[in-house]
Parts: structure tokens; C-alpha cells; sequence
């Protein structure tokens, strides 16, 4: 049977600041994130399943990046956990914001690594993550192919 691919979008609103660069993206700021998710395996070919020819349903591809992602990240903010910024995190915490300390300077590059793991780890054997396409601005995205990750 043919490999099938297929892709499911979603949108967040998060806030980050990238601590040593040397630009505007040092100051804290947000962005209404666009992430696509694509999948790739085989449709389901038991006439009695009731996912009969679907590779993965996409209400459950939908929950899975919901719980891992968007559900996380939506209207929160990101700071690289061994920066300075852990102070201004500490503060936001204590007033009540959703903050997200992370080992990594949140860049779109690594969050969709970041991303790319947390996926993998919740999808069934038979479905493998193709790609993901993180887009920061209108402009302005990265990607992450499993084929360049083997």
C-alpha cells in the first residue's frame, strides 16, 4: 500500500527573548506562531476499524499537538533557564504568568526540535513525523524533516 502523508496546522500566541543577541529579538516580544505538523504512513485497511483508510485521524493527531504544544505554549513565555532572563521569569511567575523555562535559546530552530521530540513520542508505531514547519512571522520560518535527522 501507498505511503500517505498528511498535514494538520495549528496557531499559538507566545512571547520569547533570544538573551546575548544582538538585535531587537533580545527584548522580550511575542509572536503569533503558525505550526504544521505532517505525518506519513499507511491508511488503516480493516473495513472494520472505524478508521478505515486514514493514515492517522486528525482529532487525534489534533490532541495529540494540542496537549504537547499548543496547549503549553499558547500565551506563555519562553526563557532560555540559564540565562539572566531567569529572574524576569521568577517575577512573571509570582504575578501569575505562564512562563516556560527551557534548556535552549528559543529560537524558532530549536523550539521545533523541541517540538519534533515531544510529537514523535506520542504517535502511534505505525505513523513516523515527516516534518514540521514552524513560521514566526509572515516571512520568517523553520523546518524540521526526519530524513535530515537519521
Amino acid at each position: 500500500m501507498s505511503k500517505i502523508r498528511i498535514t494538520k496546522q495549528f496557531s499559538f500566541e507566545t512571547g520569547h527573548a533570544l538573551y546575548g543577541y544582538d538585535g531587537k529579538c533580545k527584548n522580550v516580544h511575542g509572536h503569533s506562531y503558525k505550526l504544521s505538523v505532517t505525518v506519513i504512513g499507511t491508511p488503516i485497511t480493516q473495513r472494520d476499524n472505524v478508521k478505515f483508510g486514514m493514515v492517522i485521524d486528525f482529532g487525534d493527531l489534533k490532541k495529540i499537538v494540542k496537549e504537547e504544544i499548543v496547549d503549553v505554549f499558547d500565551h506563555a513565555t519562553v526563557f532560555n533557564e540559564t540565562t539572566p532572563h531567569i529572574e524576569l521569569a521568577n517575577e512573571l511567575k509570582s504575578r501569575g504568568h505562564d512562563v516556560i523555562l527551557v534548556n535552549y535559546q528559543p529560537t524558532s530552530e530549536n523550539m521545533v526540535i523541541d517540538f519534533a521530540k515531544k510529537i514523535k513520542n506520542r504517535l502511534p508505531d505505525s505513523i513516523s513525523l515527516f516534518s514540521l514547519r514552524l513560521q514566526e512571522t509572515e516571512t520568517s520560518f523553520a523546518e524540521w524533516f526526519q530524513s535530515d535527522n537519521l
